[in-house]
């Protein structure tokens, strides 16, 4: 191989290599939230912003590989995924307190703030939703909203089954029939069970009278093999503006799924 050659190869590969950790440092980025905590999340594609929150025991990769997100890119939106804090690439503080007094909101409103996003769409599952609805009481900028994976329970700060996984994770209670999965699969991906205990112990709570003023667009979108959180069509009938959409599936498969995908971009792209 002439000189020359070397030389344009060799500078070509110091290209390509400068161009991946250019690309890989704006995919995944962080910043530090209200009180400190670093928050993790990925910022891709250019357009109009959807901003994926995702569920318990596990963190904004969960949305990867879905139907929903290649969709999303796919129609040219800008994609926002954080990791909550106490998941994923974020920090997980071992202080009860930094998880109380709805600190995974205020991180989505810092995130926003961070990013400066002037209007943009929110979709939850599962946990997410829950998370998603309380924010959609205090963050002004967001247009439309899709609450996927759950029904009307979580409006219950007394909710049975959330006390049970909180006491679970927290090891006030020995696993049961409803949490024993749960925690085994925890423990299996190396997650930390303390800071799940505190997640449950202070999930965020929106009361019916605040969902009843919620003046957004929502989709409630829900697998027909999906009633361990409740009622969607019951959730459904307490915000103003809501539509529901059933679809095939069940509580851990649905969000993948090119269904869910579907109806969500058709709600996406429907005027008012």
């Amino acid at each position: 191989m002439k000189l020359g050659q070397t030389i344009v190869l060799s500078t070509l590969a110091m290209l390509f290599l400068y161009c991946g950790t250019s690309d890989k440092k704006k995919l995944e980025s962080y910043f530090y939230s209200f009180d400190g905590t670093k928050i993790a999340y990925t910022d891709e594609g250019n357009g109009e912003v959807v901003m994926l929150i995702h569920g318990f025991i596990t963190d904004g990769s969960s949305w990867s590989k879905t139907a929903l997100k290649k969709s999303l890119l796919d129609k040219g939106y800008r994609v926002i995924v954080p990791d909550l804090r106490g998941n994923g690439k974020s920090d997980k503080p071992k202080q009860r307190e930094t998880y109380m007094d709805d600190a995974e909101i205020k991180d989505l409103i810092a995130l926003a703030d961070h990013l400066k996003l002037e209007i943009y769409t929110a979709i939850g599952y599962s946990r997410g939703s829950i998370v998603l609805a309380k924010l959609l009481t205090q963050e002004k900028r967001i247009s439309k909203a899709v609450l996927g994976g759950m029904g009307l329970d979580f409006t219950n700060p007394n909710w049975e089954r959330r006390i049970a996984f909180a006491n679970a994770f927290s090891g006030r209670e020995k696993p049961n029939e409803m949490t024993e999965g749960a925690i085994n699969y925890a423990k299996s991906i190396n997650a930390d069970i303390e800071v799940l205990g505190f997640l449950q112990d202070f999930q965020p709570v929106t009361s019916i009278n605040e969902l009843q003023n919620v003046q957004n667009e929502i989709l409630v979108i829900c697998g027909t093999q999906d009633r361990d959180n409740g009622s969607p069509e019951d959730l459904q009938k307490h915000i103003p503006h809501s539509k529901l959409v059933l679809v095939e599936g069940d509580h851990n498969n649905t969000y993948k799924q090119e269904n869910f995908a579907i109806e969500i971009m058709d709600f996406l792209a429907s005027e008012k």
